[in-house]
């Protein structure tokens, strides 16, 4: 992967996200920024999906259970020709297929229903079964947010997974440390091995780190992506602050936030 193509692709995302954010007056920026570098890593290089054909059977499949993330995942499937980027207009908007949290009734490239904590990876845990029964080929792989393993249905689904040795299956844990305001459950690392998993931790912004990762195929159980990332990363003034959770920028912080992309 060519590092200054792929580093301009994703401050080009990053403008979207902004923009489209500032123009609807909604979504979550700082989660979107988060797990962007890990979206645009699995689309690029990983995943065998067909943008005209979302639905082929012989997908991989990737599953955000972060729903609140949505506009993140909307500006990579955009990207990709899934839809119209001019669509990300729409985002939020009464009658759009593009919801705050993403519905795979309406969005094309969406694998399910989330936002609600603590479904997408019980869903994933199902779908990665159902294909080793059949003895299909296909990956699966889930993005989780690390607050999210406060929910009791996320340990059931790693439990499972491990008793099956679902080896088609990757959870990619969006470390981005908003467990540290919730509760805190030691090293996650460990707490996958326990559950028999295999696990990595890597950069969650380091393409290379995050393709490697993402492409063994040398194992015999279910693996486990510790990525650490910044909340907001790339505009220094949004990292790590709670205060731009759920808000949009307005003219003079867009203007201010875009200045900070290109430093």
């Amino acid at each position: 992967m060519n590092c200054s193509l792929s580093e301009k692709k994703i401050k080009s995302l990053k403008r979207i996200i902004l923009e489209t954010a500032h123009k609807t007056k909604e979504g979550h920026i700082p989660s979107a920024f988060s797990i962007l570098d890990i979206l645009y890593v699995l689309y690029d290089s990983v995943l065998q999906v067909d943008p005209k054909n979302p639905e082929k059977e012989d997908r991989d499949y990737l599953l955000v259970s972060k729903g609140h993330s949505a506009i993140g995942l909307y500006a990579v499937l955009a990207d990709q020709g899934f839809f119209p980027v001019s669509e990300l207009e729409t985002f939020g908007h009464f009658n759009s297929r593009l919801g705050g949290h993403p519905d795979r009734n309406k969005v094309p490239g969406v694998e399910a229903s989330t936002g609600s904590l603590g479904h997408g990876l019980p869903i994933a845990v199902g779908i990665a079964m159902g294909l080793g029964y059949r003895n299909e080929q296909q990956r699966v792989f889930c993005i989780i947010g690390d607050g999210e393993l406060n929910e009791g249905s996320m340990w059931e689904a790693i439990l499972l997974a491990g008793e099956h040795k679902c080896k088609n299956l990757t959870c990619i844990v969006d470390y981005n440390h908003s467990i540290d305001r919730s509760i805190l459950w030691g090293d996650l690392t460990e707490k996958f091995k326990a559950f028999g998993w295999d696990t990595l931790e890597v950069d969650g912004h380091d393409h290379v780190e995050l393709k490697e990762a993402f492409q063994r195929n040398d194992r015999e159980r279910p693996l486990a992506v510790i990525a650490n990332t910044i909340k907001g990363n790339g505009c220094k003034s949004m990292e790590n602050e709670p205060g731009w959770h759920h808000r949009s920028p307005n003219e003079e912080e867009l203007t201010q936030l875009l200045k900070e992309l290109e430093q």
